[in-house]
């Protein structure tokens, strides 16, 4: 297939500015939340669209960016209610939801705060419920930004999200994209980063309404291995809730399951 054409855009609010990527030209839209990360990825638009190209065909794909200047104390609910408001101005309407990681937790909240938005629910090695030793990675990278040590950071965190042989073979990768972080993209990781401290909503999912998938990794040195089975136990209300697990892959499994963007469209199209 030929390249993806990759669209970047911006929504400029009284509150926020929120890049975004569009690409695909399927009928239905499917809006991708991605993780935490040092860098934004709208810098790496056309990897993401190449990933997820056997999907462009059915869906015409968002994947929305956090916004620019996040202030201090800015929560996974607020992300979602920003993420909310950018959705509404692109017109789009009832989506379907791929949320990774972070963008799992935002994935949560704006499926119960927002229910008209979304459609169906994806949500790949996440958690409802973030303990302080789940938060002992976090706090490790969020220390080393701190210390704007980049290298550091970027270092600890591919060893923790990706599997050992995966994380060697991107070693040197890491350590050139850490020579282009500034102050004050690590200024913005540790906000996005500490809203992660103390998260719950396990509470809540009782409220989730629509289908939901959830894909996690016995693995998973990030959230631990048990975060998506623990997460599936709490959706209680949803008229189909689907769990598979892998082993091996890692916390970035989205990224390293051979497989992933197939399990992903066949719940979609179900």
């Amino acid at each position: 297939m030929a390249q993806q054409v990759v669209n970047i855009g911006t929504v400029s609010t009284e509150s926020f500015i929120m890049d975004y990527m569009q690409f695909g030209s399927g009928g239905k839209t499917l809006v991708i939340l991605p993780g935490l990360s040092v860098q934004s990825v709208m810098g790496a638009a056309d990897a993401v669209a190449s990933a997820y190209e056997m999907l462009t065909r059915e869906y015409t794909i968002y994947l929305f960016d956090r916004r620019r200047d996040p202030p201090v104390g800015y929560s996974i609910s607020q992300m979602a209610a920003d993420t909310a408001v950018a959705v509404k101005a692109l017109g789009l309407e009832r989506v379907s939801v791929f949320g990774a990681s972070q963008g799992g937790m935002i994935a949560m909240e704006l499926a119960i705060d927002f229910p008209h938005l979304v459609d169906k629910l994806i949500l790949g090695s996440t958690s409802c419920c973030v303990s302080d030793e789940d938060f002992m990675p976090i706090a490790e990278w969020i220390s080393l930004a701190q210390k704007g040590d980049a290298e550091a950071l970027y270092l600890s965190f591919g060893r923790s999200v990706y599997p050992n042989s995966v994380f060697e073979q991107s070693r040197s990768y890491l350590i050139k994209a850490a020579k282009g972080v500034t102050a004050d993209e690590l200024k913005h990781f540790i906000i996005f980063a500490e809203s992660l401290r103390g998260f719950d909503i396990s509470k809540r999912l009782d409220a989730l309404n629509c289908p939901v998938l959830i894909i996690g990794d016995n693995d998973d040195r990030v959230l631990g291995g048990n975060a998506s089975s623990k997460l599936a136990e709490y959706v209680v209300n949803s008229p189909k809730c689907e769990l598979f697990m892998y082993n091996g892959y890692g916390h970035a499994a989205y990224d390293t399951a051979p497989d992933y963007k197939d399990r992903m469209l066949s719940f979609l199209e179900s």
